[in-house]
């Protein structure tokens, strides 16, 4: 299990952690052109199609998702509102996303902007479920770049449907780079952002990074009141995941003060999936806050 160093802001801590944070924080409140390579074709859905494993079902979760187009295309009916579409990938579409992946990680060292749009353009808006891995190196520097570079969190999200691509995301330090980056991220990438982290989490690595960071439950709680609907629910939802596993007894943060930034988010606009977890969460935070009963007691 990997220890992570804080590096956020201090004052992230400066109100007594969680006691005056949760009233606070919780209130409503020329790109270089890509190369010529042509983007990958994506199928419509099957909607008879159907999954059982755990990780493709909450892939599904997040196909409401609407991502923004880079720019406007006159051929197409497409707008800033079209609702995600995943699919499973055709042996010729793994193919080209190899080919891409491997033309943007050359262009790395170059030109990052053109990689990344390059990126962006070819796995935004339709991005498949199952995925050829992404380069480590590229990986890794599209991490570097959230903060940064607008089209980061899109590329990410979208590599974080494949299960394939959320193990890569792990390995090269996606969980750190997104709790750490997350408080610095508003509006729609700070969604996406903490979306592709949920994601990770239905990993056993991902899962274990996030329990382990040391600023990973202020910052969700955090996250629940600077973001939309959507982000409470993922935000909410990577909390589950923490409290829900098997070092939740070891957690620093105490589970009813944590369930009361809860109950105070849920009063905000949040999704209907969203107030789902969140009551699962709170029942989860209600049983770990009982005195657990002495073993002598029993006799």
């Amino acid at each position: 299990m990997k220890t992570h160093q804080p590096k956020l802001k201090t004052q992230l801590f400066s109100c007594g952690f969680f006691g005056h944070c949760a009233q606070n924080v919780l209130s409503p409140t020329g790109a270089t052109p890509p190369l010529p390579l042509t983007p990958p074709r994506l199928l419509k859905p099957d909607c008879d199609s159907s999954t059982s494993s755990s990780s493709s079902a909450t892939s599904q979760s997040f196909t409401q998702w609407r991502f923004s187009l880079p720019t406007p295309n006159t051929n197409t009916n497409t707008d800033t509102d079209t609702k995600t579409n995943t699919s499973a990938s055709t042996p010729q579409q793994t193919l080209d996303l190899q080919e891409l992946f491997h033309v943007s990680e050359l262009q790395l060292s170059t030109d990052l902007t053109a990689a990344l749009h390059l990126l962006e353009r070819s796995l935004v808006p339709n991005p498949p479920q199952e995925q050829p891995p992404c380069p480590p190196n590229l990986m890794r520097e599209l991490l570097r770049n959230l903060r940064e570079a607008k089209p980061a969190t899109k590329i990410l999200f979208a590599l974080c449907l494949s299960e394939a691509n959320r193990r890569v995301a792990v390995e090269a330090g996606a969980v750190g780079a997104v709790v750490e980056s997350a408080t610095e991220l508003d509006g729609p990438p700070a969604e996406r952002a903490l979306a592709a982290l949920e994601l990770m989490c239905t990993v056993a690595e991902g899962a274990e990074e996030v329990r382990a960071h040391a600023l990973a439950v202020p910052v969700m709680v955090t996250m629940m009141g600077k973001t939309g609907a959507r982000g409470k629910e993922y935000a909410i939802g990577v909390l589950g995941v923490m409290y829900g596993g098997p070092v939740a007894e070891h957690m620093t943060a105490p589970p009813e003060e944590v369930a009361r930034a809860v109950e105070l988010a849920l009063q905000e606009e949040c999704s209907a999936r969203g107030r789902r977890k969140g009551a699962q969460l709170l029942k989860t935070l209600q049983q770990l806050s009982e005195p657990q009963p002495h073993p002598h007691d029993a006799n």
